[in-house]
């Protein structure tokens, strides 16, 4: 397809969406003074006007071959489009702030058709490995069309050894805990420690009541301290005088009746 100066132009000023467009300053070619030009980013072209209000754009950047990276400058926010070969020009360009710079730095890096086929190819891999991948299998495991074959699991029955079921509900804590066993469509049990609910099925014991909180643990800290202080107190003066009392007629014992 060959595109010249008129369609250029008008696929610039058209009504379809763009990228990323905003205001720039870009580093003359000859002079290295900076001019603030809008920038519209539609696909893999850059286009930059005078205005934002102008109905022709002043050139236009065809995003191949090139590489987005920062450079080193004396205006802020500054990065440069550099292309690969030896007499290629390279266009250094001036954001406005921190995150406009971040933002045309990222558009541009994707804006490249080697950057969509690198993108197309991935998705193209995830979609293969999704397609073979088997049910509930894991994520790095692969199989081709002829190894999908059913494989037998263990509980599966043999007609050489029929399957042996349980005679026991599974139970906890003395309970059955769920009615899914074989046989567990017979009626209820009303001596079982935990009762049925209205289908049939076990349910848990009931909790034990909470214990209610003494007056002394609703108190504060300082409180329950000087409590536990005279009480202490208390019954170190109580049993001491005991104590005594015991060692005084234990000491008249010894020494033996009066003559």
């Amino acid at each position: 397809m060959k595109l010249n100066e008129r369609s250029l132009a008008f696929y610039a000023t058209c009504d379809s969406p763009a990228d990323n467009a905003g205001f720039l300053y870009k580093r003359g070619e000859r002079h290295t003074a900076y001019h603030r030009r809008w920038f519209v980013l539609k696909g893999n072209m850059l286009f930059y006007f005078e205005e934002r209000e102008s109905r022709e754009p002043v050139g236009v950047i065809v995003l191949e071959g090139c590489t987005v990276e920062l450079c080193d400058s004396a205006e802020e926010f500054t990065f440069a489009i550099r292309f690969g070969g030896a007499k290629s020009r390279t266009y250094v360009l001036a954001a406005e702030s921190q995150a406009a710079m971040e933002s045309w730095v990222k558009s541009l890096s994707r804006a490249s058709f080697d950057y969509m086929r690198l993108v197309v190819r991935e998705l193209e891999k995830q979609l293969e490995e999704m397609r073979w991948r088997p049910a509930g299998g894991c994520g790095g495991c692969r199989q081709l069309p002829g190894s999908w074959k059913s494989k037998p699991s263990g509980l599966e029955r043999s007609p050489e050894r029929p399957l042996a079921l349980p005679t026991v509900l599974p139970k906890e804590n003395g309970c059955a805990v769920w009615n899914n066993m074989p046989g567990a469509d017979r009626p209820p049990d009303s001596s079982s420690c935990g009762g049925y609910d209205s289908e049939g099925n076990p349910q848990p014991p009931p909790l034990p009541p909470r214990r209610r909180a003494l007056s002394s643990e609703a108190g504060g800290a300082g409180v329950a301290a000087a409590e536990s202080t005279s009480i202490f107190c208390r019954l170190h003066e109580q049993y001491g005088q005991e104590v005594a009392r015991l060692r005084q007629d234990w000491m008249e014992k010894r020494r033996g009746p009066r003559p």
